[in-house]
């Protein structure tokens, strides 16, 4: 499995992140998971991957909060995030663009 890209599944409900990291590893990716914001955190500077696929209502750290985190370290800016979320109002898209996902 080395040489496959990385991706890091943050979703705190377990059947959802079960779902998105069967369907990720599926294309060829290599998956590691997070059920909350901190914990991923952690797992960035431990094993920092090559995508991260982050739900934005998170435990303890919302996925916003951590996009702006990463976003803001030397080591992460550059690691794509994408965002995920039920929410639907175009002013909370254009905060997910403008925090860096």
């Amino acid at each position: 499995m080395a040489g496959e890209p990385l991706v890091l599944v943050v979703e705190d409900e377990p059947a959802q992140r079960e779902v998105l990291a069967y369907n990720i590893k599926a294309e060829g990716y290599q998956v590691i998971t997070a059920e909350a914001g901190d914990e991923a955190l952690v797992l960035v500077r431990e094993t920092p991957p090559d995508v991260i696929v982050l739900d934005w209502m998170l435990p303890h750290v919302s996925g916003i909060e951590v996009c702006r985190q990463l976003k803001m370290g030397v080591d992460t800016a550059r690691i794509p995030v994408i965002m995920l979320s039920a929410r639907s109002e175009e002013t909370d898209k254009i905060r997910g663009l403008e925090t860096g996902a």
